[in-house]
């Protein structure tokens, strides 16, 4: 009985906690990981080009390393399964860090090809497993949002890395940047403690590219793909297709692209959970688009820098949209799955673009090589729009 004194008490739902001790030092590991990643990824063409093996050789250089991703990536699941995450990561950081190092002892096109080759499977093994964690340890009703501060973990290296390799390959050498490379990755070890050993119960190996037709994840993963080709020609050809005395403003532009990203991928997620990501792909395709255009205008320093920002924009917000979609296509057993395909999409997208990109740019100039790829990105808007209403 309830005397007139008594006031109800009423039970107020909280929000689950997002960034927990475990998720934090996911985070952590992510940082130095993709800091290693982009220190590297418009210095190694650069070191080619110095020793005579520019052009053709800049495009294999960042291929060899995404399309080894892209095989090692069929595997990444079963490997969860067996041995769960701390053991797989520290095999992926070592994979990815101590590579790096070889390069202080040759720059011949073959050796430099092996190392990505070598970095690539370490790079496989870190996105799949992080993104496949991060599944694990994030509340459902905030999924986006932790895909999307996981996306601003993944993007500030970028921001960090891709113009600072660039700038200081006149300022330390190569040699301190590919040590810096090794360390950054080689330090994560330290962060596996405390992180699952292993999947969670409801994970359930199920093969890669098994019903992907059936479970929706098909368009998704190639309409990401498309993005992904473009984003790996900005950051390996941007450098090569602007004279060396205006390599501040390649560093600029990176930048840009660098910055926007993790910005774009954490609110895409925000608002995603809201209103759903499909509603807002098809817009994210277009500004990618736009900015891969803009670099038709090569010659042009403002078209360089405004195109590298739509870029990041729209790539930035596609990256956590596509993966969002995957996810709550599917269900927990599935989550490696999701994570090896979006991956698969992500490297070979940007492998092949910079393989390709680098066989027609000798044919065609990079005016026009460019205006294809800003092609490829406005194609993918058709489908977003058709299979996302």
């Amino acid at each position: 009985m309830t005397t007139a004194c008594e006031i109800p008490t009423v039970q107020v739902a909280t929000a689950e906690r997002l960034v927990t001790g475990q998720f934090g030092r996911l985070l952590v590991m992510v940082f130095g990981s993709g800091l290693s990643m982009y220190l590297l990824t418009s210095v190694v063409p650069l070191y080619l080009a110095a020793n005579g093996s520019g052009g053709i050789g800049a495009g294999l250089s960042t291929g060899a390393m995404m399309l080894s991703a892209v095989g090692v990536e069929l595997l990444v699941p079963r490997m969860l399964a067996r041995w769960g995450y701390q053991v797989v990561l520290g095999l992926g950081l070592m994979l990815l860090g101590a590579p790096s190092l070889v390069l202080l002892t040759t720059a011949s096109l073959p050796a430099v090809l092996a190392v990505c080759v070598v970095r690539g499977a370490g790079l496989a093994i870190l996105v799949v497993g992080a993104v496949a964690l991060v599944a694990d340890l994030t509340p459902a009703a905030r999924r986006g949002e932790g895909l999307g501060v996981y996306g601003i973990a993944v993007g500030v290296p970028a921001v960090i890395g891709l113009p600072l390799g660039v700038y200081l390959t006149n300022r330390i050498g190569f040699d301190a940047l590919f040590i810096l490379a090794a360390f950054s990755s080689l330090a994560g070890l330290v962060t596996l403690v405390g992180l699952p050993a292993r999947v969670s119960a409801e994970e359930q190996h199920v093969k890669v590219l098994g019903g992907v037709r059936r479970s929706g994840l098909l368009m998704p993963t190639f309409v990401f793909a498309a993005v992904t080709v473009a984003a790996g020609i900005s950051v390996t050809f941007l450098p090569l297709a602007v004279a060396a005395d205006k390599q501040s403003l390649v560093a600029t532009a990176l930048l840009l692209q660098a910055a926007t990203a993790p910005g774009a991928r954490w609110l895409a997620g925000r608002y995603g959970d809201r209103v759903g990501p499909a509603k807002l792909l098809a817009p994210a395709l277009v500004l990618a688009s736009l900015g891969a255009g803009s670099l038709v205008l090569i010659g042009t320093p403002i078209a360089i820098v405004m195109g590298s920002t739509l870029f990041g924009i729209g790539f930035g917000a596609a990256q956590n949209l596509t993966l969002t979609l995957m996810y709550n296509r599917v269900p927990a057993s599935r989550y490696g799955q999701v994570s090896a395909l979006w991956n698969l999409a992500y490297d070979g997208g940007w492998g092949m673009g910079a393989i390709i990109f680098g066989a027609v740019v000798a044919g065609t100039g990079f005016p026009l090589a460019f205006g294809l790829t800003a092609v490829v990105v406005a194609v993918a808007v058709v489908p977003a729009v058709r299979a996302f209403p």
